[in-house]
């Protein structure tokens, strides 16, 4: 039996941490630091670490908070739906495999289409792009998709996932990866960015630092990580192309993202540029929002999600039995991801009801105290990685486990900016297989990969990019990086 036939699925993964994270608040002492209100956010104070009463959580405890930790997850599990409802007239009215049929015909040498039963769905056509044409677009569309998570953010971009799986099945690809392409260089772009607000903003609020200073280090290795991710991309398409059995998105249901007629028949119709052009505008409506608009955040992009879904129901031609049923079936693809999503946000709720989230923190720092300067870095970036599977929340991570290790770093020889590039590299990287992270499981949903087939995607990858992103964070403490 293969290695990856015994994952289980994130639901079970999830449960499984659930109750892990609940007896810890049974064998672990509950202690808290006391914070202070800066600037209007709680920070704490470092060394003021103590005990207090245990608060270990009952069974019933236990499954009373996941309504808790429902309602804290609502403003993710709303920009999922309200972006599944938007695509979902654009794929009932054939608009974006229109558009994205003709754009594939024009780039390619427009000789003759084709069918291929190898790829995808038996005799659905495939582009006649030539395969290093292909390579150079697949690259392309991940550094797009990477621009995007640098500069827009994480979640915010959920709409534009199932665009990603058009282009990359209309090039003989699978639905694995288009989730490489799209999830993959989003999540690694946001993970390493240098004007990353939720992590490096925070992390030098904290420190206080000039916000994003020192990003030439973090450019490097954002960018190295991005064209790295791109290459991997690479590898598996020529994979995919020698041999389509070895894929692991083989089987995937691809209904409703398959170009599902010949590359020359595809015409992109005036209602089409129309509805085309309303989703555009909602996606700029976004980006003007996120850099011009001052507490800019993830309802207010729900909200204009929604806005466009209304018009372009307006817009569509389509009767309302047919815009009910798109719209539900929509929903009810998404719902097993934002039932994953509320479950993730349950585990800190659980910490934080057992008390035991700062205790993990102060053990974590206390478990570093003792290590050289460059092993005291890397053990630092590690355990943040570990953190991050029971803390997802960048700016949450950031808040309970900055103000404890920046002021340790510094016993250690590590500057500021040391301490928070770790806890950086810790929380981005792992972010690529954190099924407790809901905007991850909610994008994997809409490119209909299955979690397990992720993992065998994503793991080498994770590997590799943590090897780069610590030789770059070795090299931060042998420069003194500040």
């Amino acid at each position: 039996m293969k290695w990856y036939s015994r994952i289980p699925s994130p639901l079970i993964m999830l449960f499984l941490i659930i109750l892990v994270v609940a007896a810890m608040t049974w064998l672990l002492p509950a202690g808290l630091y006391e914070r202070l209100e800066v600037d209007g956010r709680m920070r704490v104070v470092p060394g003021s670490y103590g005990e207090v009463p245990p608060t270990p959580l009952s069974i019933f405890e236990v499954f009373k908070a996941f309504p808790d930790g429902y309602k804290r997850a609502t403003p993710i599990i709303f920009i999922c739906l309200a972006s599944a409802l938007m695509f979902s007239l654009l794929e009932a009215t054939k608009t974006i495999e229109n558009v994205i049929g003709r754009v594939v015909h024009l780039m390619g040498n427009n000789t003759a289409d084709t069918t291929d039963s190898t790829v995808g769905e038996p005799g659905l056509p495939i582009s006649q792009m030539s395969q290093s044409r292909a390579e150079i677009l697949l690259v392309l569309l991940t550094l797009v998709y990477g621009l995007l998570g640098i500069m827009v953010g994480y979640e915010n971009n959920i709409a534009t996932i199932p665009i990603a799986a058009i282009v990359v099945l209309a090039l003989g690809g699978d639905l694995v990866l288009a989730a490489g392409v799209s999830v993959g260089g989003m999540t690694v772009a946001f993970g390493l960015s240098p004007i990353n607000f939720y992590t490096v903003g925070n992390g030098h609020l904290i420190a206080d630092l000039p916000l994003f200073s020192g990003a030439w280090l973090r450019t490097i290795l954002c960018t190295g990580g991005l064209l790295l991710m791109s290459w991997y991309n690479v590898r598996y398409y020529r994979r995919l192309k020698a041999d389509p059995e070895s894929g692991i998105g083989r089987g995937l249901d691809t209904a409703g993202m398959q170009l599902s007629k010949p590359l020359h028949e595809y015409v992109i119709t005036g209602r089409n540029w129309v509805l085309l052009i309303i989703f555009l505008l909602g996606l700029a409506a976004v980006l003007v929002g996120v850099f011009n608009v001052e507490g800019f955040h993830i309802n207010d992009t729900s909200a204009i999600f929604l806005m466009v879904t209304v018009v372009l129901a307006l817009a569509s031609g389509l009767s309302g039995k047919k815009i009910t049923e798109a719209g539900f079936h929509s929903i009810a693809q998404m719902a097993p991801a934002t039932f994953i999503i509320g479950m993730a946000t349950t585990v800190s709720v659980i910490m934080e009801q057992g008390q035991i989230q700062d205790t993990i923190s102060n053990g974590l720092a206390n478990a570093l105290s003792g290590l050289p300067t460059y092993a005291s870095a890397i053990g630092m970036s590690i355990g943040q990685s570990g953190l991050n599977l029971l803390i997802p929340s960048g700016s949450g991570q950031a808040m309970a486990t900055l103000p404890v290790m920046i002021p340790l770093g510094n016993e250690l020889g590590l500057s500021p900016q040391i301490s928070i590039l770790a806890f950086q590299i810790g929380d981005g990287v792992t972010n690529l297989f954190n099924p407790s992270l809901g905007g991850l499981v909610a994008m994997l949903s809409l490119c209909r990969v299955p979690f397990d087939r992720w993992l065998r995607f994503a793991l080498p990858l994770t590997g590799m990019l943590l090897v780069w992103a610590w030789m770059g964070l070795l090299l931060a403490v042998a420069v003194g990086y500040q």
